[in-house]
């Protein structure tokens, strides 16, 4: 059984027992457990449930493992050719890691 679920604004595939890296959640504690509502698309043993723009009565919980993940860096080079103007930025996003815990049908 997995769920198309939205969440923080990113759209994933959730499987029960899954750990994610989503968009960091600024409220959430560590073992905090989080309903996702959002749920568009469920498939359970071969029968697909496609919400209307979503499922009603589903929802994805997930439980908080780390708040305060960083992910790797990304360099973002500007450059204008025969100008001599040349920058170098970099970031890293900060992710919150969770564990789908279930996946509720109604």
């Amino acid at each position: 059984m997995y769920a198309i679920v939205e969440m923080q604004g990113q759209q994933f595939r959730a499987e029960a027992g899954q750990k994610l890296f989503i968009h960091r959640m600024e409220t959430a504690e560590v073992g905090q457990k989080v309903e996702f509502d959002k749920v568009l698309l469920i498939e359970n043993e071969g029968a697909i449930t496609v919400g209307a723009p979503v499922v009603e009565g589903a929802k994805v919980v997930v439980e908080v493992l780390d708040n305060s993940v960083r992910g790797k860096k990304v360099l973002v080079f500007h450059k204008k050719r025969r100008k001599g103007y040349k920058k170098l930025n970099g970031h890293r996003q900060n992710f919150t890691q969770v564990e789908v815990k279930e996946i509720v049908n109604a």
